[in-house]
């Protein structure tokens, strides 16, 4: 959410950045309500102060033994006039909250403009890419009869994936080695519930722009969480922390649940894009003078995994017209998949600076005194399965069909060769 000092101040910051991003941008409607809004209250404080008038001219006159009927009468239609106008008042502090739901955040000065993908910029490639005495196979081929889509189709429908044997087994691998990597980096771990409410939802950014592509349990009014940021940030929802306690460093493991509505044939074979997928999510909590520098250390966290992990790796920073709703800078990272010959998304590193925490509320107390201010939050996978997946059994594919785990995994299980 923005600050209404800059919605009323720099509506035209405010236009650019929603054009930028490709958002709706219903500030005019929101201006002309802040200006009903501040008329509103001019006639209120008049309406008040000239009843007060009344009272005292009531009490002279009564004092004197002469009728006050009129000023009586007066005051009386005055406190009716007071009553609409605070129902008024309400209607309008409604819309105007309404409509700041759908501010998309200001992108960073440094964050590329652009309509679409094709504008962001590659900062960083890392490793080289594998090479084979054999034509490579993708995953879904190696995989075989281990990707069960027979079943899970019947289970769940297309687009879910069951995995068997040294494929479950790979998948619960990482995801115990990205979590240990996580909690010896010094986050604390967190066990999160996989349902969010309403509130939660929208104080992250999902709801309301993203709420069609949410799973939604209409009797209770809940959502699968479409990634692990959401119950993570909502932790500290309504909260007023103290100086000393950030910054906040916290992780968590989560399914993801997504309806990809609109991506219906695209990159939809295997595990490239699925409704859940499992993840690994971080999110800190900072002062705003270390935001910048947290949003760097977290692209080294991410970096050192996908290195360990023995995957070449590129950086994108993301331009406006593929920044998320709620971010004001972000970096994408994606692994070479050899098999499908291009680049799997495997992660995102966002800075929300205080958007978020300005929807949910979440300050702290400054430790010399002061208003409380709001914190500035981050997010990132650390990492997000199930495209790791696949570039590790693209990458260490072997001629015969086996795939050769990448060193910190044969260490960690003993095992060197899966298949």
């Amino acid at each position: 959410m923005l600050d209404r000092v800059l919605l009323r101040n720099e509506p035209d910051k405010v236009r650019e950045a929603a054009e930028n991003k490709g958002e709706p941008c219903p500030i005019d409607e929101w201006l002309e309500l802040d200006e009903k809004r501040h008329q509103l209250l001019t006639e209120t404080e008049d309406l008040r102060k000239r009843r007060n008038e009344l009272s005292k001219e009531v009490s002279s006159l009564k004092r004197e033994g002469i009728k006050a009927d009129g000023q009586i009468i007066e005051s009386r239609d005055i406190g009716k006039r007071i009553g609409s106008i605070e129902k008024d008042l309400n209607v309008t502090y409604t819309r105007m909250s309404e409509l700041e739901l759908y501010f998309p955040n200001i992108p960073d000065t440094d964050v590329p403009i652009g309509r679409d993908e094709t504008s962001n910029q590659i900062v960083k490639t890392v490793g080289e890419k594998p090479s084979f005495d054999h034509a490579p196979l993708p995953h879904w081929e190696i995989l075989g009869g281990l990707l069960d889509q027979e079943a899970s189709g019947s289970i769940a429908g297309s687009n879910f994936i069951l995995l068997r044997g040294w494929a479950a087994w790979l998948q619960r691998t990482l995801i115990s080695w990205m979590m240990d990597f996580n909690f010896r980096a010094g986050m604390e771990e967190i066990w999160l519930p996989f349902i969010a409410n309403r509130e939660s939802m929208t104080s992250t950014g999902q709801i309301p722009k993203l709420e069609y592509d949410m799973y939604h349990i209409e009797k209770d009014d809940l959502f699968l969480v479409p990634t692990g940021e959401v119950p993570l940030t909502n932790i500290y929802r309504d909260s007023i922390l103290q100086e000393k306690d950030l910054p906040i460093k916290i992780f968590g493991y989560s399914p993801c649940f997504r309806r990809e509505a609109g991506s219906y044939g695209k990159d939809t074979r295997g595990l490239n894009r699925v409704h859940q997928f499992e993840k690994v999510e971080m999110v800190r909590m900072v002062k705003p003078d270390n935001s910048e520098a947290s949003l760097t250390e977290m692209t080294y966290h991410v970096g050192n995994m996908l290195e360990l992990l023995g995957l070449s790796y590129r950086v994108s920073l993301l331009s406006t017209g593929d920044l998320s709703f709620a971010a004001a800078k972000c970096y994408d990272f994606e692994v070479w998949s050899a098999g499908q010959e291009k680049w799997l998304e495997v992660s995102s590193v966002s800075n929300f600076r205080d958007f978020q925490s300005r929807r949910g509320m979440i300050r702290y107390k400054p430790s010399g005194g002061g208003k409380p201010r709001y914190v500035h939050t981050l997010n990132g996978s650390g990492l997000a399965l199930p495209r790791i997946m696949a570039a590790l059994i693209e990458n260490g594919q072997t001629e015969s069909g086996k795939v050769a785990l990448p060193k910190i995994l044969a260490e960690r299980t003993g095992i060197k060769v899966l298949g």
